[in-house]
């Protein structure tokens, strides 16, 4: 997403500090960072000079005791409360249910990064399956472990196998760059694959984003955020706990009977 404008960081960063302790600026950015799930080049360029205090400073809802460090004020508080008082009950259900998601995106992250490499070969496999391509798991196939060329399954595109999706999947920490993909688009060529799909939990440099579209073979990149959120779409490693109807008046059912009466 872009970097949020002042206006839709103002009720978080408000929230945030909303006890009336003082807080770094450092903390309240990395705060919007992880509530926006901000890509790495937008972390940076919020990090490097995006100011999103001064305004805030300027109506009056926070204040800076000290160099570095910021409270909300009195009229933050105020506002934040009028805010709070005046969301609409969908609309609070709606930023329930998103914080519920962006919580449970990242304890799977945690998961899988906590798990063995294979385990994430497998689950990437079985995403893919879930997803609607390979068929059944049985046809689908994982090939890591015999360290064919960097390339770690294989998926047909389609359930009749008309097309062949090679697959590497990176359990780590730092950002995939150039170089990691100009490698697994070299496995594909030894394959004389022209597809592929490149899975990390961690995210993808921009040199890495704008190689894959300058070369032959198609490579879908899809980021640790990403595959969380396809995760939770499509059921893997998680299940559902509750489940909510909101149910409104049928006014055609009302039309109906007073035309009838």
């Amino acid at each position: 997403m872009p970097i949020p404008t002042t206006d839709q960081m103002t009720l978080p960063v408000l929230q945030h500090i909303a006890d009336g302790q003082e807080y770094r600026r450092s903390d309240i950015i990395n705060m919007i960072k992880e509530h926006f799930s901000l890509t790495e080049d937008e972390r940076r360029h919020l990090s490097d000079g995006v100011t999103m205090e001064r305004p805030l400073e300027h109506r009056g809802l926070i204040e800076r005791p000290r160099t570095g460090y910021y409270r909300i004020t009195p009229l933050g508080l105020e506002f934040l409360n009028s805010e709070e008082d005046n969301q609409e009950p969908e609309g609070a259900i709606d930023e329930n249910y998103q914080r519920i998601r962006e919580g449970l995106a990242a304890e799977l992250l945690e998961k899988i990064k906590n798990n063995t490499p294979v385990f994430f070969e497998e689950l990437v496999i079985d995403l893919l399956v879930a997803m609607g391509y390979g068929g059944s798991r049985e046809d689908a196939e994982t090939v890591g472990r015999s360290g064919d060329g960097g390339i770690d399954g294989i998926i047909s595109e389609d359930r009749l196998g008309l097309d062949v999706v090679y697959i590497q999947a990176k359990r780590w920490e730092g950002s995939v760059g150039r170089p990691d993909i100009q490698r697994f688009a070299g496995a594909l060529q030894g394959q004389r694959a022209r597809k592929g799909v490149f899975i990390t939990t961690s995210n993808f440099t921009r040199d890495a984003k704008e190689y894959v579209d300058t070369i032959d073979s198609k490579i879908v990149l899809i980021d640790g955020k990403q595959l969380a959120e396809y995760m939770i779409d499509h059921d893997i490693g998680v299940s559902v706990e509750k489940t909510y109807e909101i149910k409104r008046v049928d006014s055609d059912y009302f039309a109906e009977n007073s035309e009838n009466s």
